[in-house]
């Protein structure tokens, strides 16, 4: 099923840079919870990723993301996740999509 440009442009997609992370231990499966600064325009959301394979929670801290900002907020045992962090999916294993230099927290992606 193709996707209208109409549709694709209601997708908000922005960089940010993780301030905190932290073992999700409610989580079923292993996860890292973050808080992420998304800039003045958006301010700070959380999301959570399973994301414990390939990264550790100080070496996350400090690292921009790709996020989709606009999506419902998702409760997650007794965690709500407001934003979707994008990764490549290789097997089970996420790769976090980032910049490839540093921009501003809030940037769009298009």
């Amino acid at each position: 099923n193709d996707l209208s440009w109409d549709e694709f442009e209601r997708v908000d997609i922005r960089v940010g840079t993780i301030i905190s992370a932290e073992i999700f231990k409610e989580a079923i499966k292993p996860a890292i919870k973050m808080q992420i600064d998304f800039g003045k325009e958006i301010g700070i959301k959380k999301s959570s990723a399973q994301i414990t394979m390939l990264y550790g929670k100080k070496e996350l801290i400090g690292k921009q993301i790709v996020a989709v900002v606009n999506f419902p907020k998702k409760q997650i045992a007794n965690f709500m996740s407001e934003c979707l962090i994008l990764g490549a999916v290789d097997s089970q294993d996420v790769i976090l999509l980032n910049p490839e230099g540093p921009v501003i927290n809030g940037s769009t992606v298009s």
